[in-house]
C-alpha cells in the first residue's frame, strides 16, 4: 500500500515540508491508518501447506502458510482453534489445508515490535480430506445443540412387537436382516419402508420414511440398513438435515449402514450402531425368543415339582405361628413395660442433672455481673478522668494560654521554621485569644 501524493494521510494534516511528499506524520497514527487499510481487504480463502506449527497460547495458534511462491504468517484466536476438535490435534507442518479470513496489523508501541499476520478463522484439510473435514464439521454442530445423546437416552424394549426397516428396495441388506430375525425365533411383526440409499435425494427420502414410521405409533424400535460402500456411496447417511431427523425420533433408531470399516454421521447419532444387519437383529431384539423359551419351559417344571412341597411347609410354619401367638404377644408386653420403665427413670435422672447444671451457670453469671458492675463504678470513671486530664494537656490553646505564640502563613498552615517564615514574607501571629497579621521585614540573608 502506498500513501497518496496530493492529499494527506489525515484531514488537517499539514501537506509537508519540503520534498513534494506528504506529512512528516507521527508513526503511530501511520501505523493504525495502515492497521485499517490491511483490515478493509477482501476476506479470502487460501491454500497452501502449515509450516512452523506451534502449540497454542493462552490467546492464539501461531503457524505460517506456504507453497513455492510465497509464504504468510498466520494467526487463529485460541476459541476459533478449540472449535476445530480432533482436526486441531491432527494438524501438522507439511499438511495442505484451506484457511479462510482477512488480513491484521498490530501496530506495536515504544516497547513493542509491530507484527503482520493472516488472521484466520477457519480451516479445512484440503484434497481429499474435505469430504471428511465437512462430516466432521457437522459432528460438531449436532454435538454442540445436544443431538448426539438424545437417542442413547431411548428406552429399548426388550421384546418390541413391531420392528420398522428402511433400506432399498430388494436390498440384500434387508434380506440379511429378516434371517437374522428369523434365526432368533421372533414371530412380531415388520413394516417396511423402502427408500433410495445413494443418490442425491436419499437423504431426504430416508428421512421421510424415518418420520412416517414413527408417526404410526405401534413401532417399538427402526433398523436403517445399507451395504458397504465408499465415503461419496455413504454420504447421504452423513447429511445433517437427516441426522437432526433421527436424534429428534421418539423412536430409538439402530443404523446398520456398510461393513465393520464404515463409520457416518448418522452411526454418531442412532441409539446403536451396528456393523452387520445380524448384529443390528441382535440389538433390535436382544432376547433370542428360541431360547428364552426353553429356560421357561425348564422353569415351569421345576416350579410345579417344587410347588406342592412349598405349600406343605408354609402351612405347618403357619399352624406354629398361630399356636405360639399368645406367647409372643406376652413376651413383646414384658419387653415393652421394661422399655418404659427405663425410660421414665433416664428421664428423671436427665431432668435432675440438667437442673443442677443450670443453677451452677445461673450462679456464675450472677457473679461475673457483680464484678462487672463493682468495675464500672470505681475503676472506670478514675480511668476516664485521668485520660481526660492527659488530653488537655496536649491542647494547642493551653500552650498558647501560656505565652507562646503560632505562626502561619496566609492559608493558615503553620510555619515551622524561620527560613520557612521569611519565605512567606507575609504571616499571622495566632495568640491565645486571636490572630494578627504580620510582615517579615528582616532580610533572608
Amino acid at each position: 500500500m502506498s500513501v497518496p501524493s496530493t492529499e494527506p494521510l489525515f484531514a488537517g494534516d499539514p501537506e509537508g515540508d519540503g520534498g513534494g511528499l506528504p506529512g512528516p506524520y507521527p508513526v503511530g497514527r501511520y501505523a493504525a491508518r495502515l492497521r485499517e487499510q490491511l483490515r478493509s481487504f477482501t476476506r479470502v480463502q487460501l491454500t497452501g501447506e502449515i509450516a512452523n506449527l506451534r502449540p497454542p497460547t493462552r490467546a492464539r495458534a501461531y503457524f505460517e502458510l506456504r507453497d513455492a511462491d510465497g509464504a504468510l504468517p498466520c494467526a487463529m484466536w485460541r476459541n476459533d482453534w478449540e472449535r476445530l476438535g480432533p482436526l486441531a490435534d491432527s494438524l501438522a507442518d507439511g499438511m495442505e489445508v484451506v484457511i479462510a479470513g482477512g488480513c491484521d496489523y498490530y501496530a506495536g508501541s515504544a516497547s513493542a515490535s509491530p507484527a503482520f499476520s493472516f488472521a484466520v478463522s477457519e480451516l479445512r484439510v484440503a484434497g481429499e480430506g474435505d469430504l471428511l473435514v465437512q462430516i466432521e464439521q457437522r459432528r460438531r454442530s449436532l454435538a454442540a445443540d445436544g443431538l448426539l445423546e438424545r437417542q442413547l437416552e431411548l428406552r429399548r424394549p426388550v421384546l418390541p412387537r413391531t420392528i420398522g426397516i428402511v433400506c432399498g428396495e430388494g436390498a440384500k441388506a434387508g434380506d440379511d436382516l429378516i434371517a437374522a430375525l428369523e434365526r432368533r425365533s421372533w414371530r412380531g411383526r415388520v413394516i417396511w419402508a423402502f427408500a433410495p440409499v445413494q443418490d442425491r435425494h436419499a437423504a431426504s427420502r430416508v428421512a421421510g420414511a424415518l418420520r412416517e414410521l414413527a408417526a404410526t405409533g405401534v413401532v417399538d424400535v427402526i433398523v436403517v440398513a445399507r451395504g458397504g460402500g465408499s465415503l461419496t456411496d455413504l454420504l447421504a447417511f452423513s447429511d445433517e438435515t437427516l441426522c437432526r431427523t433421527v436424534a429428534l425420533l421418539a423412536v430409538p433408531v439402530i443404523a446398520s449402514i456398510g461393513h465393520h470399516t464404515d463409520r457416518t454421521l448418522l452411526d454418531e447419532v442412532a441409539a446403536v450402531s451396528c456393523s452387520t444387519p445380524t448384529h443390528a437383529a441382535e440389538v433390535a431384539v436382544p432376547l433370542d425368543c428360541a431360547e428364552a423359551g426353553g429356560v421357561l419351559a425348564t422353569a415351569a417344571r421345576r416350579l410345579r415339582r417344587h410347588s406342592t412341597n412349598a405349600v406343605v411347609e408354609r402351612a405347618r410354619a403357619l399352624a406354629g405361628l398361630s399356636r405360639a401367638r399368645t406367647e409372643h404377644v406376652a413376651r413383646h408386653r414384658r419387653r415393652l413395660h421394661r422399655q418404659a420403665e427405663e425410660l421414665a427413670a433416664a428421664s428423671a435422672r436427665r431432668v435432675a442433672g440438667g437442673r443442677a447444671s443450670l443453677q451452677r451457670d445461673a450462679g456464675q453469671l450472677a457473679r461475673r455481673g457483680e464484678g462487672a458492675l463493682r468495675d464500672m463504678r470505681l475503676r472506670r470513671p478514675a480511668e476516664l478522668e485521668r485520660l481526660a486530664i492527659a488530653l488537655s494537656a496536649h491542647e494547642p490553646e493551653r500552650t498558647l494560654a501560656r505565652g507562646y505564640v503560632l505562626v502561619e502563613d496566609r492559608a493558615g498552615e503553620p510555619l515551622a521554621s524561620a527560613k520557612a517564615a521569611r519565605a512567606r514574607r507575609d504571616v499571622r501571629l495566632r495568640f491565645a485569644d486571636g490572630r494578627v497579621a504580620a510582615r517579615i521585614a528582616e532580610d533572608d540573608s
